[in-house]
């Protein structure tokens, strides 16, 4: 062999030589990146992903599915996993929810890392099978199964309590909102099976704070109630458990000033999370109290709390210097009073002043401008109609580090000068919203400035005074344009054209985004939607209340944003099965789909679905003409994940004779 043959084989030899595989260390730390969703894909890769995607960081993966035949094989299959949490609704007492909790607690007992049951009306027996079974079980949710309570007989055989104090032993979190038989027998009964619970749950429960009505005495003067919950059985858990517990629910209780002093008071308890969402009788003294007794605290849902002014806000400002996450929605006697010391905590990240109408945004800037300042993560201003564009582009500017939600829906006065500010300053946003901000245009979510001016109005031109019979308008002064009124200059091709080729921001710079609400921006055209809705990691999109977007918005932004799981086009009427013929077959990740009130959409529609969104779970045709209830029920049959579907007033259905 000379050794031109000998080179060109070492040549040819090079050109064979595999690629080496990745470790497969890399590639789990690749994956841990990624949705759920996106995981799940990329799992179908090769045998190497697919072992990756069974690393145990990523196990305790949450499976919802109702009580049925077909899920009997699920749960099976869910036997190879080592964790696994499970959300299980429609169980009832017949006997295909006994099976299917009889093979949960078979193939999967000591693998249940958490359990919720909603919408069920399992009976006590039922869960008293599985529940010795979960022997590994960090969280319980019990939320509205009054069946289990309303009789009072819960737990109460000994040998039945020592079985399920035994497999949860370790229980963290509990949940009983929203239970309207649970009494302090009942209670006790369950919590003495859980010793080390870290997170409890009351919210919406009935519980006598002062008051028994039915015994006609103050609380607390009797033995434990068969009836009710009351204060004192109350303050006795969080007494046994003060070592544990951190987190505390009641919301929407009727708690008073004075038993919310009653509970921060407990010795040796000390409250990371607190939860008082509507208790509509609390005061600025009950804060000024529950601060004082429990500084520690890093959450706080003092939401509709309507009592409530400015002056809890300065307690909480002074007195929990570690706060983390507050929320003050619908605070409607809050104002810019007290927020400029509340911004200069340096550890807040969450703050939700949505409804507090008397916001303006002034002081939030002032105290995001001070030293040590809050590094906001979540800003959620919803409805504060005095929030201006100022006010937005000063905090876009000092939050652009640190801003990943921002939640600007129904704020009236934003207008596109905003939306370019969060285009330039806040691209590390996951999530956007702008619904209903109706001054919001095509020029906006496109970062560009609309230099040309609309055609003069020929009933601008002063024609002199005018006189009516009925002299409502004199002529002298001619009323203002409403806002609502004018329509911005179209967006044309020559302008699409200069978008290309700028480099200034619009929307297409928030690259993270997986959440984005345009809902009811009525000014918002295809011209934007096509060019700017374009994210491969969206999850969440609203277009809904849009009436001038076409089947073309509807096609590029399936083609553009194949992530996506939830989609709403409801009141958009230009959106027919032309546009669901394009886009469903990049639709396949779709789990949630809103078309309500869209006239032309028919059964065509729904077939489409059926070939191509195989995980549809939540489905809204309500008041389309076009679709018939027969292939609503086809939908239905062959759609395994398909729990909720609305097809109210469907088929030309009129509304008044249901009426």
């Amino acid at each position: 062999m000379n050794p031109e043959e000998a080179e060109m084989e070492d040549s040819d030899g090079e050109d064979l030589i595999e690629t080496p595989e990745l470790p497969l260390e890399i590639i789990v730390y690749i994956l841990s990146f990624l949705h759920a969703s996106d995981r799940k894909e990329a799992s179908l890769v090769c045998r190497t992903w697919y072992d990756a995607s069974q690393d145990l960081r990523f196990q305790n993966v949450t499976f919802c599915f109702p009580a049925s035949a077909s899920s009997l094989e699920l749960v099976r299959g869910l036997g190879r996993r080592s964790r696994c949490s499970l959300i299980i609704s429609q169980l009832d007492g017949f006997s295909i929810s006994r099976s299917l909790l009889l093979e949960v607690g078979l193939s999967l007992g000591s693998k249940v890392d958490s359990l919720a049951l909603p919408g069920s009306s399992i009976t006590e027996a039922s869960l008293l099978a599985l529940l010795p079974r979960l022997t590994s079980l960090r969280r319980l949710d019990l939320r509205g199964l009054d069946s289990l309570f309303m009789s009072g007989a819960f737990l109460s055989r000994q040998e039945h309590r020592q079985q399920v104090r035994s497999a949860l032993c370790g229980l963290e979190d509990l949940d009983l909102s929203g239970l309207r038989y649970l009494s302090d027998l009942t209670f006790n009964r369950l919590t003495g099976c859980t010793p080390s619970l870290r997170r409890l749950s009351l919210a919406g429960c009935h519980i006598a704070f002062e008051f028994d009505p039915y015994r006609g005495c103050p609380v607390g003067a009797v033995q434990d109630s068969s009836a009710l919950l009351s204060l004192r059985n109350l303050r006795k858990l969080l007494t046994d458990q003060k070592s544990t517990l951190v987190a505390l629910d009641l919301s929407r209780t009727s708690i008073t000033p004075e038993s919310l002093r009653s509970v921060a008071q407990v010795p040796g308890l000390v409250l990371k999370e607190l939860h008082l969402q509507g208790c509509k009788e609390l005061t600025d003294y009950s804060v000024e109290v529950l601060v004082k007794h429990q500084p520690g605290l890093l959450k706080l849902d003092i939401s509709g709390c309507t009592e409530l002014s400015s002056r809890s806000v300065e307690a909480i400002a002074q007195g929990l210097k570690h706060l983390v996450d507050l929320s003050l929605s619908r605070d409607w006697r809050i104002t810019e009073k007290g927020l400029a010391e509340l911004l200069s905590l340096p550890s807040l990240r969450t703050l939700d002043l949505s409804e507090c109408l008397h916001i303006n945004g002034t002081e939030i800037v002032k105290g995001l401008k001070g030293s040590g300042r809050a590094k906001l993560e979540v800003l959620n201003v919803r409805s504060c109609s005095y929030i201006r564009d100022l006010a937005v582009f000063s905090l876009t500017q000092l939050l652009g580090d640190s801003l990943r939600e921002l939640d600007l829906t129904s704020c009236d006065n934003v207008t596109d000068l905003s939306v370019r500010a969060v285009a330039t300053y806040l691209q590390k946003l996951v999530v956007l919203r702008l619904g209903w901000c109706k001054e919001v245009t095509d020029w906006g979510l496109l970062g560009m400035v609309q230099t040309a001016k609309c055609e003069l109005d020929e009933d601008a031109v002063d024609k002199g005074p005018t006189f009516t019979r009925t002299f409502g308008n004199m002529g002298f002064f001619k009323p203002p344009r409403m806002p609502f009124e004018e329509r911005p200059k179209l967006v044309t091709q020559n302008d699409l054209e200069q978008f290309k080729q700028q480099s200034g921001a619009s929307l297409l710079a928030l690259n993270r985004l997986q959440e984005l609400d345009l809902s009811a921006c009525c000014k918002l055209t295809d011209s934007s939607i096509t060019q700017v809705v374009r994210y491969p990691a969206l999850h969440r999109l609203s277009l809904s209340m849009l009436p001038d977007i076409t089947d073309a918005s509807l096609a590029s932004v399936a083609l553009h944003c194949r992530s996506l799981t939830s989609l709403a086009l409801s009141h958009c009427p230009g959106i027919s099965d032309r546009g669901v013929a394009r886009a469903a077959p990049y639709l396949h990740r779709l789990q949630h789909l809103y078309l309500s009130c869209c006239p032309n959409i028919s059964d065509r529609s729904l077939f489409l679905l059926l070939e191509h969104c195989k995980r549809l779970r939540t489905l809204d045709i309500s008041r389309c003409k076009n679709i018939s209830s027969t292939t609503v029920e086809l939908l239905q049959s062959q759609l395994p994940f398909l729990e909720n579907i609305q097809s109210r007033f469907i088929g030309g259905a009129d509304l008044l004779p249901a009426l």
